[in-house]
Protein backbone atom coordinates (compact mmCIF):
# COMPACT_ATOMS: atom_id res chain seq x y z
CA UNK A 1 0.00 0.00 0.00
CA UNK A 2 1.15 3.10 -0.65
CA UNK A 3 1.13 6.03 1.78
CA UNK A 4 -0.42 9.27 0.90
CA UNK A 5 -0.50 12.40 3.01
CA UNK A 6 -3.92 14.02 3.76
CA UNK A 7 -3.98 16.91 1.69
CA UNK A 8 -5.05 18.48 5.02
CA UNK A 9 -1.54 18.08 7.16
CA UNK A 10 0.75 20.67 7.08
CA UNK A 11 3.33 18.29 5.35
CA UNK A 12 6.18 21.41 6.49
CA UNK A 13 5.57 21.24 9.87
CA UNK A 14 9.13 20.67 11.76
CA UNK A 15 10.00 16.43 12.08
CA UNK A 16 10.44 17.05 16.18
CA UNK A 17 6.94 19.09 16.34
CA UNK A 18 4.98 16.13 14.42
CA UNK A 19 6.92 13.38 16.90
CA UNK A 20 5.81 15.88 19.55
CA UNK A 21 2.06 15.38 18.62
CA UNK A 22 1.80 11.61 18.04
CA UNK A 23 3.89 11.34 21.59
CA UNK A 24 1.34 13.17 23.27
CA UNK A 25 -1.74 11.71 21.52
CA UNK A 26 0.08 7.95 22.47
CA UNK A 27 0.31 8.89 25.59
CA UNK A 28 -3.51 10.03 26.11
CA UNK A 29 -4.91 6.93 24.33
CA UNK A 30 -2.80 4.57 26.54
CA UNK A 31 -4.04 6.60 29.83
CA UNK A 32 -7.44 6.78 28.74
CA UNK A 33 -8.60 3.32 29.72
CA UNK A 34 -6.59 3.54 33.33
CA UNK A 35 -8.61 7.39 33.88
CA UNK A 36 -11.94 5.76 32.93
CA UNK A 37 -11.03 2.78 35.51
CA UNK A 38 -10.24 5.45 38.09
CA UNK A 39 -13.79 7.40 37.74
CA UNK A 40 -15.32 3.96 37.56
CA UNK A 41 -16.75 3.23 41.33
CA UNK A 42 -15.90 0.42 43.34
CA UNK A 43 -18.67 -1.53 44.98
CA UNK A 44 -18.82 -2.97 48.48
CA UNK A 45 -21.82 -5.08 49.37
CA UNK A 46 -21.61 -6.04 53.20
CA UNK A 47 -24.56 -8.45 54.59
CA UNK A 48 -25.23 -9.84 57.44
CA UNK A 49 -26.17 -13.58 58.15
CA UNK A 50 -29.74 -14.15 59.71
CA UNK A 51 -30.38 -10.79 61.16
CA UNK A 52 -33.82 -9.06 62.25
CA UNK A 53 -34.14 -5.92 60.33
CA UNK A 54 -35.41 -4.50 62.88
CA UNK A 55 -32.59 -4.69 65.18
CA UNK A 56 -31.02 -1.61 63.99
CA UNK A 57 -31.76 1.12 66.14
CA UNK A 58 -31.87 3.43 62.54
CA UNK A 59 -34.72 0.75 62.07
CA UNK A 60 -36.27 1.26 65.62
CA UNK A 61 -34.38 -1.25 67.12
CA UNK A 62 -34.20 -1.46 70.90
CA UNK A 63 -31.88 -1.93 72.98
CA UNK A 64 -31.10 2.00 71.01
CA UNK A 65 -27.19 1.11 71.39
CA UNK A 66 -26.76 -2.21 69.73
CA UNK A 67 -25.73 -1.30 66.16
CA UNK A 68 -23.87 2.41 66.79
CA UNK A 69 -21.69 1.42 63.30
CA UNK A 70 -24.32 1.19 61.35
CA UNK A 71 -26.17 3.75 62.98
CA UNK A 72 -23.68 6.11 61.71
CA UNK A 73 -23.63 4.76 58.57
CA UNK A 74 -27.27 5.52 57.90
CA UNK A 75 -26.50 8.94 58.79
CA UNK A 76 -24.30 9.18 55.36
CA UNK A 77 -26.85 6.77 53.88
CA UNK A 78 -30.05 6.38 51.63
CA UNK A 79 -32.36 3.85 53.95
CA UNK A 80 -35.03 2.07 52.07
CA UNK A 81 -38.12 1.06 54.56
CA UNK A 82 -39.20 -1.42 51.71
CA UNK A 83 -36.12 -3.63 51.18
CA UNK A 84 -36.43 -7.18 50.79
CA UNK A 85 -34.29 -10.41 49.98
CA UNK A 86 -36.61 -12.79 47.57
CA UNK A 87 -35.36 -16.22 49.32
CA UNK A 88 -35.39 -16.00 52.93
CA UNK A 89 -32.36 -19.13 53.42
CA UNK A 90 -28.47 -17.90 52.84
CA UNK A 91 -27.24 -19.87 49.91
CA UNK A 92 -30.53 -19.38 47.51
CA UNK A 93 -30.74 -15.68 48.85
CA UNK A 94 -26.99 -15.17 47.46
CA UNK A 95 -27.88 -17.10 44.45
CA UNK A 96 -30.02 -14.82 43.35
CA UNK A 97 -27.92 -11.97 44.39
CA UNK A 98 -25.01 -13.39 41.84
CA UNK A 99 -27.24 -14.05 39.29
CA UNK A 100 -30.07 -11.45 39.00
CA UNK A 101 -32.96 -13.76 38.67
CA UNK A 102 -35.47 -15.82 40.85
CA UNK A 103 -34.40 -19.56 42.25
CA UNK A 104 -36.69 -21.30 39.66
CA UNK A 105 -34.67 -19.19 36.99
CA UNK A 106 -31.41 -20.16 37.47
CA UNK A 107 -32.12 -23.55 38.81
CA UNK A 108 -30.83 -22.80 42.55
CA UNK A 109 -33.70 -24.04 43.88
CA UNK A 110 -32.19 -24.42 47.93
CA UNK A 111 -28.71 -25.25 48.48
CA UNK A 112 -28.16 -26.69 44.79
CA UNK A 113 -25.92 -25.07 42.39
CA UNK A 114 -27.36 -23.14 39.43
CA UNK A 115 -26.94 -23.65 35.65
CA UNK A 116 -23.39 -23.59 34.11
CA UNK A 117 -24.96 -21.31 31.66
CA UNK A 118 -26.48 -19.09 33.70
CA UNK A 119 -24.09 -15.76 33.81
CA UNK A 120 -22.98 -14.22 37.20
CA UNK A 121 -22.09 -10.91 38.64
CA UNK A 122 -18.45 -12.09 39.44
CA UNK A 123 -17.79 -12.97 35.88
CA UNK A 124 -19.16 -10.52 34.58
CA UNK A 125 -17.67 -7.85 36.36
CA UNK A 126 -14.32 -9.44 36.12
CA UNK A 127 -14.72 -9.56 32.20
CA UNK A 128 -15.23 -5.63 32.81
CA UNK A 129 -12.02 -4.91 34.37
CA UNK A 130 -12.80 -5.43 37.90
CA UNK A 131 -11.21 -6.92 40.96
CA UNK A 132 -12.96 -9.37 43.04
CA UNK A 133 -13.36 -10.35 46.39
CA UNK A 134 -15.17 -12.11 48.93
CA UNK A 135 -14.70 -12.33 52.72
CA UNK A 136 -16.86 -15.22 54.54
CA UNK A 137 -19.52 -17.28 53.37
CA UNK A 138 -17.74 -18.38 50.75
CA UNK A 139 -19.21 -21.64 50.12
CA UNK A 140 -22.75 -20.07 50.03
CA UNK A 141 -22.11 -17.49 47.60
CA UNK A 142 -20.81 -19.00 44.37
CA UNK A 143 -23.40 -20.17 42.46
CA UNK A 144 -21.69 -22.85 40.59
CA UNK A 145 -18.60 -24.16 40.12
CA UNK A 146 -17.59 -21.44 37.21
CA UNK A 147 -17.67 -18.19 39.15
CA UNK A 148 -13.79 -17.57 40.71
CA UNK A 149 -13.42 -14.67 43.01
CA UNK A 150 -10.19 -13.09 42.54
CA UNK A 151 -9.10 -12.98 46.37
CA UNK A 152 -11.47 -14.84 49.20
CA UNK A 153 -10.99 -15.70 52.43
CA UNK A 154 -13.85 -18.30 54.47
CA UNK A 155 -15.67 -18.48 58.06
CA UNK A 156 -12.51 -20.41 59.29
CA UNK A 157 -9.98 -17.66 58.11
CA UNK A 158 -11.67 -14.71 59.80
CA UNK A 159 -12.27 -16.34 63.38
CA UNK A 160 -15.08 -18.48 62.70
CA UNK A 161 -16.27 -15.51 60.91
CA UNK A 162 -16.48 -13.62 64.05
CA UNK A 163 -13.56 -11.65 64.74
CA UNK A 164 -13.91 -7.91 63.49
CA UNK A 165 -9.82 -7.66 63.39
CA UNK A 166 -9.47 -10.38 61.10
CA UNK A 167 -11.93 -8.96 58.51
CA UNK A 168 -10.46 -5.56 58.93
CA UNK A 169 -6.66 -7.20 58.12
CA UNK A 170 -8.41 -9.19 55.23
CA UNK A 171 -9.81 -6.28 53.61
CA UNK A 172 -6.86 -3.74 53.91
CA UNK A 173 -4.76 -6.56 51.62
CA UNK A 174 -7.98 -6.50 49.17
CA UNK A 175 -7.81 -2.69 49.30
CA UNK A 176 -4.42 -2.71 48.01
CA UNK A 177 -4.02 -5.39 45.68
CA UNK A 178 -7.34 -4.03 43.84
CA UNK A 179 -4.90 -0.47 44.06
CA UNK A 180 -1.72 -2.35 42.69
CA UNK A 181 -3.84 -3.82 39.85
CA UNK A 182 -5.16 -0.39 38.60
CA UNK A 183 -8.41 -1.90 39.04
CA UNK A 184 -11.73 -0.84 40.54
CA UNK A 185 -13.35 -3.35 42.83
CA UNK A 186 -16.25 -5.67 43.58
CA UNK A 187 -16.28 -6.77 47.22
CA UNK A 188 -18.36 -8.76 49.20
CA UNK A 189 -17.78 -9.16 53.02
CA UNK A 190 -20.29 -11.45 54.83
CA UNK A 191 -19.88 -11.82 58.49
CA UNK A 192 -21.14 -14.97 60.14
CA UNK A 193 -22.60 -12.96 62.76
CA UNK A 194 -25.96 -12.88 64.38
CA UNK A 195 -25.85 -17.14 62.88
CA UNK A 196 -26.62 -19.83 65.32
CA UNK A 197 -24.56 -20.37 67.98
CA UNK A 198 -25.21 -17.38 69.34
CA UNK A 199 -22.63 -15.99 71.40
CA UNK A 200 -22.12 -16.60 75.04
CA UNK A 201 -19.64 -14.53 76.55
CA UNK A 202 -18.86 -17.96 78.73
CA UNK A 203 -17.97 -19.62 76.23
CA UNK A 204 -16.99 -17.76 73.36
CA UNK A 205 -16.64 -20.52 69.59
CA UNK A 206 -13.32 -20.70 68.56
CA UNK A 207 -11.16 -17.93 66.82
CA UNK A 208 -14.39 -15.57 67.67
CA UNK A 209 -13.91 -12.24 69.28
CA UNK A 210 -15.94 -10.85 72.16
CA UNK A 211 -18.11 -8.52 70.86
CA UNK A 212 -17.50 -4.32 72.54
CA UNK A 213 -20.78 -4.78 74.50
CA UNK A 214 -23.38 -7.73 75.70
CA UNK A 215 -26.38 -7.73 76.55
CA UNK A 216 -28.93 -9.36 79.24
CA UNK A 217 -31.92 -10.69 79.27
CA UNK A 218 -34.10 -8.25 80.37
CA UNK A 219 -32.23 -5.40 77.83
CA UNK A 220 -34.43 -7.79 75.18
CA UNK A 221 -37.45 -6.44 73.13
CA UNK A 222 -38.75 -9.53 72.06
CA UNK A 223 -40.20 -9.79 68.79
CA UNK A 224 -44.29 -9.34 67.85
CA UNK A 225 -44.20 -12.68 66.21
CA UNK A 226 -42.67 -14.39 69.43
CA UNK A 227 -44.32 -14.89 72.92
CA UNK A 228 -42.33 -13.05 75.79
CA UNK A 229 -41.15 -16.22 77.62
CA UNK A 230 -37.99 -15.92 80.11
CA UNK A 231 -36.41 -18.76 77.76
CA UNK A 232 -36.99 -16.45 74.74
CA UNK A 233 -35.22 -13.78 75.92
CA UNK A 234 -32.21 -15.94 77.30
CA UNK A 235 -31.93 -16.47 74.02
CA UNK A 236 -32.36 -13.67 72.25
CA UNK A 237 -30.07 -11.96 74.56
CA UNK A 238 -27.46 -14.14 73.28
CA UNK A 239 -28.46 -13.18 69.74
CA UNK A 240 -28.04 -9.58 70.60
CA UNK A 241 -24.24 -10.11 71.07
CA UNK A 242 -23.69 -11.29 68.05
CA UNK A 243 -25.44 -8.73 66.47
CA UNK A 244 -23.42 -5.79 68.44
CA UNK A 245 -20.44 -7.99 67.25
CA UNK A 246 -21.92 -7.53 63.17
CA UNK A 247 -21.62 -4.08 64.25
CA UNK A 248 -17.99 -4.28 65.32
CA UNK A 249 -17.25 -6.11 61.99
CA UNK A 250 -19.01 -3.47 59.69
CA UNK A 251 -17.37 -0.74 61.35
CA UNK A 252 -13.89 -2.70 60.94
CA UNK A 253 -14.42 -3.22 57.65
CA UNK A 254 -15.40 0.77 56.89
CA UNK A 255 -12.39 2.02 58.48
CA UNK A 256 -10.49 -0.39 56.56
CA UNK A 257 -12.09 1.19 53.35
CA UNK A 258 -11.37 4.55 54.41
CA UNK A 259 -7.77 4.12 54.96
CA UNK A 260 -7.48 2.78 52.13
CA UNK A 261 -8.22 6.13 50.46
CA UNK A 262 -10.74 4.74 48.14
CA UNK A 263 -13.99 5.28 50.46
CA UNK A 264 -14.91 8.47 48.69
CA UNK A 265 -15.49 6.45 45.18
CA UNK A 266 -17.55 3.79 46.55
CA UNK A 267 -20.74 2.23 46.51
CA UNK A 268 -21.15 0.93 49.80
CA UNK A 269 -24.77 -1.21 50.47
CA UNK A 270 -26.03 -3.51 53.52
CA UNK A 271 -28.14 -5.94 53.78
CA UNK A 272 -29.19 -8.95 55.43
CA UNK A 273 -29.34 -12.53 53.87
CA UNK A 274 -32.53 -13.07 55.37
CA UNK A 275 -34.49 -12.64 58.96
CA UNK A 276 -33.68 -14.27 62.30
CA UNK A 277 -33.32 -17.52 62.55
CA UNK A 278 -36.37 -18.21 64.77
CA UNK A 279 -39.25 -19.43 64.28
CA UNK A 280 -42.26 -17.43 61.84
CA UNK A 281 -38.55 -16.09 60.66
CA UNK A 282 -35.98 -17.29 58.38
CA UNK A 283 -36.39 -20.54 55.92
CA UNK A 284 -40.62 -18.83 55.51
CA UNK A 285 -42.40 -15.84 53.52
CA UNK A 286 -43.49 -14.13 56.07
CA UNK A 287 -42.70 -10.11 56.47
CA UNK A 288 -40.11 -10.76 58.88
CA UNK A 289 -38.66 -13.59 56.92
CA UNK A 290 -37.84 -11.29 54.03
CA UNK A 291 -37.49 -7.81 55.46
CA UNK A 292 -34.61 -6.91 55.51
CA UNK A 293 -32.43 -3.29 56.16
CA UNK A 294 -31.13 -1.29 53.03
CA UNK A 295 -28.20 1.12 53.68
CA UNK A 296 -26.42 2.69 50.66
CA UNK A 297 -23.86 4.97 50.46
CA UNK A 298 -22.48 6.85 47.83
CA UNK A 299 -20.36 10.04 48.31
CA UNK A 300 -21.23 12.45 45.38
CA UNK A 301 -24.08 10.58 44.25
CA UNK A 302 -26.13 9.62 46.79
CA UNK A 303 -27.89 12.26 49.19
CA UNK A 304 -26.69 11.12 53.08
CA UNK A 305 -29.14 10.99 55.85
CA UNK A 306 -32.00 10.54 53.22
CA UNK A 307 -34.68 7.54 53.50
CA UNK A 308 -36.74 6.10 50.57
CA UNK A 309 -40.69 5.01 52.24
CA UNK A 310 -41.92 4.26 48.84
CA UNK A 311 -40.55 1.91 46.63
CA UNK A 312 -39.75 -1.80 46.90
CA UNK A 313 -36.44 -3.01 46.24
CA UNK A 314 -35.13 -6.74 46.52
CA UNK A 315 -31.53 -8.52 45.86
CA UNK A 316 -32.57 -9.46 42.44
CA UNK A 317 -32.15 -5.99 41.08
CA UNK A 318 -28.77 -5.82 42.59
CA UNK A 319 -26.99 -6.86 39.78
CA UNK A 320 -28.94 -4.72 37.15
CA UNK A 321 -27.99 -1.95 39.32
CA UNK A 322 -23.94 -2.56 39.70
CA UNK A 323 -23.97 -3.13 35.59
CA UNK A 324 -25.49 0.52 35.39
CA UNK A 325 -23.36 1.69 37.97
CA UNK A 326 -20.19 0.79 36.72
CA UNK A 327 -20.93 1.19 32.93
CA UNK A 328 -20.10 -2.82 32.57
CA UNK A 329 -22.24 -4.71 29.38
CA UNK A 330 -24.13 -7.91 31.36
CA UNK A 331 -26.16 -10.13 30.17
CA UNK A 332 -29.70 -10.18 28.82
CA UNK A 333 -32.05 -12.22 30.65
CA UNK A 334 -32.05 -10.80 33.92
CA UNK A 335 -35.25 -10.65 36.36
CA UNK A 336 -34.32 -7.64 38.31
CA UNK A 337 -33.86 -4.38 37.47
CA UNK A 338 -31.80 -1.24 37.85
CA UNK A 339 -32.63 1.02 40.70
CA UNK A 340 -30.21 3.68 39.79
CA UNK A 341 -32.33 6.51 39.90
CA UNK A 342 -33.75 5.75 43.07
CA UNK A 343 -29.74 6.11 44.57
CA UNK A 344 -30.06 9.63 42.76
CA UNK A 345 -33.08 10.74 44.66
CA UNK A 346 -35.50 9.68 41.68
CA UNK A 347 -38.55 7.51 41.27
CA UNK A 348 -39.50 4.43 39.42
CA UNK A 349 -43.03 3.12 38.20
CA UNK A 350 -43.74 -0.70 39.29
CA UNK A 351 -41.84 -0.74 42.48
CA UNK A 352 -45.13 -0.88 44.89
CA UNK A 353 -44.73 -4.59 44.91
CA UNK A 354 -42.29 -7.84 45.92
CA UNK A 355 -41.82 -11.18 45.25
CA UNK A 356 -40.43 -13.53 47.55
CA UNK A 357 -40.24 -17.92 48.13
CA UNK A 358 -38.93 -21.02 49.24
CA UNK A 359 -38.38 -23.83 47.53
CA UNK A 360 -36.23 -26.32 49.53
CA UNK A 361 -34.31 -25.78 53.10
CA UNK A 362 -31.45 -27.34 54.08
CA UNK A 363 -31.31 -30.92 54.06
CA UNK A 364 -32.94 -30.60 50.49
CA UNK A 365 -36.90 -31.35 51.96
CA UNK A 366 -39.40 -29.31 49.47
CA UNK A 367 -41.71 -26.86 51.44
CA UNK A 368 -42.24 -25.08 48.21
CA UNK A 369 -44.11 -20.95 49.08
CA UNK A 370 -44.77 -18.13 46.83
CA UNK A 371 -45.47 -14.83 48.12
CA UNK A 372 -46.28 -11.35 47.16
CA UNK A 373 -46.42 -8.16 49.91
CA UNK A 374 -47.42 -3.96 48.93
CA UNK A 375 -47.11 -1.51 51.45
CA UNK A 376 -50.84 -2.72 52.66
CA UNK A 377 -50.87 -6.75 52.70
CA UNK A 378 -49.00 -9.48 52.22
CA UNK A 379 -50.17 -13.30 50.59
CA UNK A 380 -49.07 -16.25 51.02
CA UNK A 381 -49.03 -19.66 48.86
CA UNK A 382 -48.25 -23.11 50.48
CA UNK A 383 -48.81 -25.91 48.31
CA UNK A 384 -46.94 -28.12 49.84
CA UNK A 385 -49.65 -27.68 53.53
CA UNK A 386 -51.54 -30.72 53.14
CA UNK A 387 -52.73 -31.18 56.64
CA UNK A 388 -50.23 -34.02 57.33
CA UNK A 389 -46.47 -32.46 56.41
CA UNK A 390 -44.48 -31.78 59.41
CA UNK A 391 -42.19 -28.61 58.90
CA UNK A 392 -39.01 -28.35 60.58
CA UNK A 393 -36.11 -26.30 60.30
CA UNK A 394 -32.51 -25.85 61.82
CA UNK A 395 -33.31 -22.60 63.23
CA UNK A 396 -35.63 -22.78 65.56
CA UNK A 397 -32.96 -23.64 68.87
CA UNK A 398 -34.21 -22.99 72.69
CA UNK A 399 -36.82 -20.23 71.35
CA UNK A 400 -39.07 -23.08 70.23
CA UNK A 401 -38.13 -25.10 73.37
CA UNK A 402 -39.72 -22.50 75.49
CA UNK A 403 -42.43 -22.14 73.34
CA UNK A 404 -43.13 -26.44 73.37
CA UNK A 405 -43.12 -26.20 77.23
CA UNK A 406 -45.26 -22.76 77.36
CA UNK A 407 -47.33 -24.97 75.43
CA UNK A 408 -48.77 -27.40 77.66
CA UNK A 409 -50.84 -24.91 79.63
CA UNK A 410 -50.87 -22.32 76.82
CA UNK A 411 -53.56 -23.10 74.24
CA UNK A 412 -52.60 -19.53 72.04
CA UNK A 413 -48.72 -20.57 71.91
CA UNK A 414 -50.05 -24.47 71.63
CA UNK A 415 -52.28 -23.00 68.37
CA UNK A 416 -48.90 -20.62 67.01
CA UNK A 417 -46.43 -24.04 66.84
CA UNK A 418 -49.58 -25.82 64.77
CA UNK A 419 -49.67 -23.05 62.72
CA UNK A 420 -45.80 -23.19 62.37
CA UNK A 421 -45.38 -26.53 61.95
CA UNK A 422 -48.39 -27.62 59.59
CA UNK A 423 -49.30 -24.16 58.34
CA UNK A 424 -52.09 -23.86 55.79
CA UNK A 425 -52.40 -23.59 51.96
CA UNK A 426 -52.97 -19.83 51.74
CA UNK A 427 -52.30 -16.59 54.37
CA UNK A 428 -53.28 -13.34 53.91
CA UNK A 429 -52.56 -10.06 56.38
CA UNK A 430 -53.36 -6.43 56.83
CA UNK A 431 -49.41 -5.69 57.02
CA UNK A 432 -50.02 -2.31 57.98
CA UNK A 433 -52.25 -3.39 61.34
CA UNK A 434 -50.45 -6.69 61.48
CA UNK A 435 -46.50 -7.04 60.49
CA UNK A 436 -46.22 -9.82 62.72
CA UNK A 437 -48.61 -12.04 61.00
CA UNK A 438 -51.07 -13.38 63.61
CA UNK A 439 -54.49 -12.45 61.91
CA UNK A 440 -54.69 -14.93 58.88
CA UNK A 441 -57.37 -12.92 57.11
CA UNK A 442 -57.75 -15.42 54.54
CA UNK A 443 -61.32 -15.99 55.04
CA UNK A 444 -62.37 -12.26 56.04
CA UNK A 445 -65.05 -10.77 53.19
CA UNK A 446 -64.16 -7.41 53.88
CA UNK A 447 -60.75 -8.17 52.69
CA UNK A 448 -61.75 -10.25 49.26
CA UNK A 449 -61.07 -7.67 46.53
CA UNK A 450 -57.71 -6.93 48.44
CA UNK A 451 -57.17 -10.68 48.09
CA UNK A 452 -57.94 -11.38 44.58
CA UNK A 453 -56.10 -8.12 43.66
CA UNK A 454 -52.79 -9.72 45.12
CA UNK A 455 -53.22 -12.91 43.78
CA UNK A 456 -53.86 -11.60 40.46
CA UNK A 457 -50.39 -9.93 40.90
CA UNK A 458 -48.77 -13.10 42.08
CA UNK A 459 -50.46 -15.37 38.80
CA UNK A 460 -49.04 -12.87 36.44
CA UNK A 461 -45.22 -12.89 38.01
CA UNK A 462 -45.83 -17.14 37.97
CA UNK A 463 -46.97 -16.77 34.39
CA UNK A 464 -43.58 -13.92 33.47
CA UNK A 465 -41.23 -15.91 35.06
CA UNK A 466 -41.90 -19.30 34.10
CA UNK A 467 -42.71 -20.73 37.66
CA UNK A 468 -43.19 -24.48 37.95
CA UNK A 469 -45.40 -23.93 41.15
CA UNK A 470 -47.90 -21.84 38.58
CA UNK A 471 -50.31 -25.20 38.21
CA UNK A 472 -49.96 -26.02 41.48
CA UNK A 473 -51.66 -22.27 42.14
CA UNK A 474 -54.09 -22.79 39.59
CA UNK A 475 -55.54 -26.25 40.96
CA UNK A 476 -55.07 -24.56 44.49
CA UNK A 477 -58.31 -26.34 45.62
CA UNK A 478 -57.31 -29.84 44.15
CA UNK A 479 -55.03 -31.69 46.46
CA UNK A 480 -54.29 -34.24 44.04
CA UNK A 481 -53.34 -32.80 41.58
CA UNK A 482 -51.30 -30.58 43.79
CA UNK A 483 -49.34 -33.45 44.99
CA UNK A 484 -48.47 -34.24 41.36
CA UNK A 485 -47.36 -31.16 40.47
CA UNK A 486 -44.96 -31.37 43.78
CA UNK A 487 -43.49 -34.18 42.42
CA UNK A 488 -43.23 -33.31 39.00
CA UNK A 489 -41.18 -30.54 40.31
CA UNK A 490 -38.96 -31.46 43.15
CA UNK A 491 -39.34 -35.18 42.57
CA UNK A 492 -40.99 -37.90 45.23
CA UNK A 493 -40.47 -36.45 48.94
CA UNK A 494 -38.02 -38.46 50.82
CA UNK A 495 -39.26 -40.83 53.42
CA UNK A 496 -37.53 -40.99 56.77
CA UNK A 497 -37.26 -44.03 58.81
CA UNK A 498 -38.72 -43.50 62.54
CA UNK A 499 -36.22 -43.83 64.67
CA UNK A 500 -36.74 -46.50 67.21
CA UNK A 501 -37.25 -45.90 70.88
CA UNK A 502 -35.38 -47.08 74.20
CA UNK A 503 -38.42 -48.77 75.28
CA UNK A 504 -38.76 -50.58 71.72
CA UNK A 505 -35.15 -51.40 71.95
CA UNK A 506 -35.57 -52.90 75.45
CA UNK A 507 -38.31 -55.04 74.38
CA UNK A 508 -36.99 -56.41 71.47
CA UNK A 509 -33.28 -57.12 73.46
CA UNK A 510 -36.04 -58.99 75.65
CA UNK A 511 -37.45 -60.59 72.67
CA UNK A 512 -34.00 -62.19 71.17
CA UNK A 513 -33.59 -63.69 74.80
Amino acid sequence: MTFRPDSRINTTMPITRILSVLLTAGTLCATAPILAAANRPNILLFTADDLHAESLGVYGGKPVDLTPNLDAFAAESLLFSHAHVNVAICAPCRAVIATGRYSHRSGAMGFMPAREDVPDIVTTLKAGGYHTGILGKYGHSPPKKSMKWDYHFDQKDLGNGRNPGLYRQRSEVFFKQSKDAGKPFYFMVNSHDPHRPYCNPEKLTKGAAMPSRTYKPGEVDVPGFLPDLPGVRAELATYLNSTRRLDDTFGATMEALKAAGVADNTLVLFITDNGIAVPFAKCNTWFHSSHSPLLVRWPGVVKPGTRDDTHFVSVVDFFPTFLEATGVKGPAGLDGRSFLSLLKGGSQKGRAHVFTQIDSKAGGEYVPMRAVQNATYGYIYNPFSDGKYWYRNNNEGKTMAAMNLAAKNDPAIAARIDLFRHRVPEEFYDLEKDPDCLDNLINDPKHAGALKALQARLVTQMKKTQDPILPAFQNRNNRAKVDEILVKTYGPRKVKKPKKSKDKKRKNAKKAK
